[in-house]
C-alpha cells in the first residue's frame, strides 16, 4: 500500500513538473495582456474627432493620414493635448498612450 501511494505521489510530481509548455503559454498570454491594444483605445477615445481612418477632422482634429510627427511627438500630443484636443494623461496610462501613438501610423498611406 505504501509503495502505491509513493508511486502515485511520484507520478503526480513528474507530471506537474514536466509540463513546461503550458507554463510558457501562460507567460506569453500574460505578456499579451500587459500590452495595451492601441486600435481599441483609439476607437474608444479618438474616433469621434479623428474618424475611423484618421481623416475625419471633426472639431478641428488634424488629419492623421497626413501627419509627419514622429512617435515621441505623437505621444506628447496625446499626453498633453494640442489646440482643441483634450489631454489624455489623466485618462490613459503611458503604455496606453504609446500604443495609440503607434497605432496612428497605420493611417499613413504608403
Amino acid at each position: 500500500m505504501k509503495k502505491w501511494f509513493l508511486f502515485l505521489v511520484l507520478a503526480g510530481w513528474v507530471l506537474a513538473c514536466g509540463n513546461t509548455d503550458n507554463q510558457g503559454q501562460l507567460a506569453a498570454n500574460a505578456f499579451e495582456a500587459e500590452k495595451p491594444n492601441g486600435e481599441k483605445i483609439y476607437k474608444q477615445y479618438c474616433v469621434t474627432c479623428h474618424g475611423l481612418y484618421g481623416d475625419m477632422g471633426a472639431s478641428g482634429a488634424f488629419n492623421l493620414q497626413e501627419s509627419q510627427l514622429g512617435l515621441e511627438e505623437r505621444t506628447a500630443v496625446i499626453t498633453k493635448g494640442r489646440n482643441a484636443m483634450t489631454p489624455f494623461e489623466s485618462l490613459l496610462s503611458k503604455k496606453e498612450i504609446k500604443a495609440v501613438a503607434e497605432y496612428t501610423f497605420s493611417f499613413q498611406e504608403n
